[in-house]
């Protein structure tokens, strides 16, 4: 696998513009929390944990990149990619919050 370094421009605004289509994913109804037990909330819970661990590392990797100025548009996609990912980051941390909701009822009940 070649770094982002060794990718040519128009490959690096290409790869941008793939991220910033990834980036966009709905999440799931609350009211299946509801159904859960807590050993599946705790799965869940991880599952979304990581999801934001790794959301954040694609966006420091497309902040931290070089885009050479006569790439036409490469900053404004850059830029799009890291609001895109950003704005993931808080619908998951939402998603987070309301598991960890749901959780602290479901496993409350079972002590």
């Amino acid at each position: 696998m070649r770094s982002a370094a060794s990718i040519p421009p128009t490959g690096l605004v290409v790869l941008l513009v793939l991220l910033a289509g990834c980036a966009s994913r709905g999440s799931v109804d609350p009211s299946a929390y509801a159904t859960m037990d807590c050993n599946e909330l705790n799965h869940t819970l991880s599952g979304v944990a990581g999801s934001i661990s790794q959301t954040a590392i694609t966006r420091g990797r497309v902040a931290r990149t070089n885009i050479p100025g006569w790439v036409p548009g490469g900053t404004r996609v850059a830029t799009a990619v890291t609001d895109r990912q950003t704005a993931r980051i808080e619908r998951l941390q939402q998603q987070e919050r309301t598991i960890s909701s749901a959780r602290d009822q479901v496993c409350a009940r079972r002590q």
